[in-house]
């Protein structure tokens, strides 16, 4: 334990805080409080008190009034304490359990016992306060990217509608004051914290229903023509149509409240507004609030075909009527939130859970048994915002946990995969592995238990075949490691995005890359990495390594273009691939220079007699003569360096004597590269 955990001794006898404080010197920092409000005061000085040791007998506030207090300011959440006292009786012991203490140690005691429990409550409590920060953080990253997700969404309507990007942003603002006010004022509507953070999130999509309007029409510089009005009014049904017609989900709260608040965000309390012109309450109260927020922002907002007003003029027009009659309660609402209105709008951000929110709901998540009907509901809500939008995205996301060995697959991914949601065992699992084949399955698995916590994160392509089709997905994942500073990964998350659009692109430009664009050979980078693997490979077998130049080639592009030259370089390669096997390789190396490298047993002379005369020959009347050298593996040498090398001194050999043949190398070549170069100018060859 490091030295700086502090530890507060809570004990009107002195003698008694020296005996602990001797027994805890060693390993933690320890405060004093010689009574009840010493405590106190100490608890309040110091932050970082890892743990309390607290008599029951003290002067000023006894051990229970401390508890108690501990436990109305919120210490208890965070601080553990444990009782030291002499006093035995069952109903004092019971009294400090219900009071919150976390373990009761009994005077007289022996000091490796209240070490060890000392020990125990502060690991338990640091592990407690780790996971709870842990599953906050988790908490707010969804909450972020729920909220990235649904305004990427909105701000797409946005874009093509012309306006800041900020709509949205106020719509949500404007929509959670006027909700709790609503809370606090009326129960007419039952508006639970739940239920507001749903029509939140939800009241971003409003006008979702814009992206079938013309842009000439949304973004017109002026008042809109009856004819034009006519068109832009069909959005609200349109935006409710696309909700209703979603693959999954149209049950789900968010997706029925967003459908309700597209449909009818243009309705009015008196029945005068579109599309089905509906009266009082029979418009949804979330489809009434978010009418309200969109209008004060587009008064006060600067549009296309309008300049912004002042918040007090938009404020007098709304309670004029001039923009539609309201629910009198909302107005009510819209006033008592007036004065701070403005400036929220402009400093609130997006309907993010505050994480001190968050670290409370974490913490009655964990702690309590008895999870109030709220936890329920906003952990609900994160399971279906987390399940819509995941299929908006059309990826697959998965968990699979180590310890049940269970695999779980979000719904849409299910569907589109034709297999359960929930799998046990899925290595084992036949219809997971029609998708995803065991080899890849272990390929996969066998990357994430290389990876480590300083590189998580594991990228791979892999073939799924999805009702009946296999195509390429990319998948990214990454295991979760338990708290212990060795412990092994206690579970995998991830996602499979399709990547077959990529994947073939790629396959095309490597395809590419590894073959002549002329000719359609195999490149010299490439060749020459199959040749060394399969020299690796060779063992007893023998290999021969042919260079072939087509000779005095450059007179042929002089005399007759380089279109002429071209096609003759194309029947070349041509006929060397025709005069070798599929398992050889033939790649052109230089403008008029090939290489051919096979395997064989017997005499390599037929070989070489064939390719020779196969390639030598007429084109288009204009006879093609070719030199070649050629070197023998393992002879003149088992690396792709010396083959190459002694069949380049054979090739010379072959031109020295007056080209149009070929010759194997023999330790007679050996200088004659260097003779070659230091009788030819530079760039002759």
């Amino acid at each position: 334990m490091k030295k700086n955990t502090k530890i507060l001794i809570a004990d009107d006898s002195e003698i008694n805080r020296a005996i602990l404080s001797d027994i805890l010197a060693p390993d933690y920092e320890v405060l004093e409080a010689s009574d009840g409000e010493e405590a106190m005061a100490c608890l309040k000085q110091h932050s970082d008190i890892a743990l309390v040791l607290l008599d029951i007998i003290m002067p000023k506030l006894d051990g229970f009034e401390v508890l108690t207090f501990m436990n109305r300011d919120g210490f208890l959440k965070k601080i553990p304490v444990i009782i030291v006292s002499s006093e035995t009786a069952a109903s004092y012991i019971d009294h400090a359990y219900n009071l919150g203490a976390a373990e009761y140690i009994s005077r007289p005691f022996q000091k490796m016992i209240v070490r060890h429990r000392i020990e125990n409550i502060v690991k338990l409590y640091t592990k407690q306060k780790y996971l709870e920060n842990i599953v906050t953080e988790q908490i707010l990253e969804k909450e972020k990217n729920n909220v990235v997700m649904v305004e990427i969404l909105s701000h797409i309507v946005e874009f093509r509608n012309g306006e800041s990007g900020l709509h949205v942003l106020h719509i949500r603002t404007i929509t959670e004051l006027l909700l709790k006010h609503l809370r606090k004022t009326s129960r007419q509507y039952q508006l639970t914290p739940a239920k507001i953070a749903v029509i939140i999130n939800a009241s971003s999509l409003h006008d979702i229903g814009k992206i079938s309007v013309p842009e000439k029409i949304l973004n017109k510089p002026g008042k809109l023509t009856p004819e034009e009005f006519e068109i832009i009014k069909p959005h609200s049904l349109i935006g409710a149509r696309m909700l209703e017609d979603l693959t999954y989900y149209q049950d789900e709260e968010l997706v029925r409240v967003a459908r309700d608040i597209c449909r009818w965000h243009h309705e009015r309390y008196d029945g005068q507004g579109y599309p089905d012109g509906l009266k009082g309450d029979e418009i949804p109260i979330a489809a009434q609030v978010v009418a309200l927020a969109d209008v004060y922002d587009a008064l006060t907002s600067e549009r296309v075909y309008k300049l912004a007003y002042s918040h007090n003029q938009a404020l007098e027009m709304i309670f004029g009527g001039e923009c539609g009659v309201f629910n009198p309660i909302l107005l009510e609402a819209l006033k008592a939130v007036e004065a701070h209105l403005k400036s929220e709008v402009k400093v609130r951000s997006a309907g993010k859970i505050a994480q001190d929110k968050i670290h409370e709901l974490t913490y009655m998540g964990l702690h309590n048994n008895d999870v109030s009907d709220r936890t329920l509901d906003l952990l609900e809500q994160e399971r279906t915002k987390y399940q819509f939008y995941a299929s908006l995205t059309r990826e697959i996301h998965f968990e699979h946990s180590y310890e049940s060995d269970t695999l779980i697959i979000t719904e849409w991914g299910a569907a589109q995969a034709g297999i359960r949601e929930s799998i046990q065992h899925p290595q084992k699992d036949p219809d997971l592995l029609r998708v995803f084949s065991e080899e890849d399955f272990w390929d996969l698995h066998t990357h994430l238990m290389q990876a480590t916590p300083e590189n998580p994160v594991v990228s791979k392509v892999y073939h799924l075949t999805l009702k009946g089709e296999q195509r390429w997905y990319k998948v990214v994942a990454r295991p979760i490691w338990g708290m212990e500073e060795d412990a092994s990964p206690t579970k995998v998350i991830g996602k499979f995005t399709d990547n077959e659009e990529e994947q073939n692109t790629l396959d095309k430009l490597t395809l590419q890359a590894q073959h002549d664009d002329l000719t359609g050979l195999l490149g010299r980078n490439y060749a020459c990495r199959q040749i060394e693997q399969r020299l690796l490979d060779l063992k007893k077998k023998k290999a021969s390594m042919m260079i072939v130049d087509l000779d005095i080639f450059k007179n042929v592009n002089d005399r007759y273009g380089h279109l002429y030259g071209d096609k003759m370089l194309k029947t070349v390669a041509s006929h060397l691939e025709s005069s070798v096997r599929n398992s050889d390789i033939v790649a052109r190396i230089g403008g008029d220079e090939f290489l051919v490298y096979m395997e064989y047993e017997g005499d390599i002379t037929e070989l070489a007699d064939r390719v020779f005369h196969t390639v030598s020959g007429s084109y288009e009347g204009l006879e093609v003569s070719i030199s070649v050298g050629i070197s023998l593996a393992p002879e003149n040498g088992i690396t792709y360096e010396d083959l190459f090398h002694h069949a380049d001194q054979a090739l010379y050999a072959s031109k020295q004597a007056g080209r149009n043949q070929y010759h194997f190398y023999n330790s007679s070549m050996r200088t004659i590269l260097l003779q070659h170069h230091t009788e030819s100018s530079p760039g002759e060859r």
